[in-house]
């Protein structure tokens, strides 16, 4: 099923009332493991795709690396925030990598790599403690690379580091 109904799904049958976060997502942590395998499958399927070029122009990627100390130290706002400019430049990655790759294996690779990011983007848009919605105008601290095994490498990064512990932040307080 592709991942962005499977999102959208979980978020419309399981979302707590006092604010919009999908439950289930964030609870059954079998669901973040799921997502982490997937960005673990979509860097190998693209590591075994043949003859991929370099980018001819660099795509602008997220640091994704934290340390937990000051992960800990920041409200799940700011979490959420961050996560957000790291998808949007990785979104806006792909999305650029696409149009360079002729390979068909590399751009179904990316497509998919493309609705992934963009699906957990839009979700976590969608919900928040401040008031006020996000706006593109962070500038995430970033590195140019050329070889798109760096996209799926800096996704799966974010997903298994990032993303997994916000979600376990956001369990603790939402699934009792």
């Amino acid at each position: 099923s592709p991942p962005g109904l499977l999102l959208l799904t979980s978020f419309l049958l399981h979302v707590k009332e006092d604010r919009a976060i999908p439950t289930r997502l964030i609870c059954d942590n079998r669901l973040i493991q799921k997502y982490i395998m997937e960005a673990k499958d979509m860097e190998k399927g693209v590591g075994q795709c043949q003859a991929l070029p370099p980018l001819s122009c660099p795509a602008v990627l997220p640091l994704v690396d934290f340390t937990f100390q000051q992960w800990k130290s920041k409200s799940n706002e700011t979490k959420r925030r961050e996560i957000l400019c790291d998808l949007a430049l990785l979104v806006g990655a792909a999305a650029a990598a696409q149009g360079q790759v002729s390979n068909e294996c590399g751009a179904r690779q990316l497509s998919q790599l493309y609705r992934h990011a963009n699906s957990f983007f839009l979700l976590l848009q969608t919900f928040s403690w401040e008031a006020g919605h996000w706006e593109p105008s962070c500038s995430p601290h970033s590195m140019e690379q050329t070889h798109i095994t760096s996209i799926f490498l800096t996704y799966r990064q974010l997903v298994q580091g990032k993303l997994s512990f916000f979600f376990y932040d956001l369990a603790k307080v939402s699934c009792k």
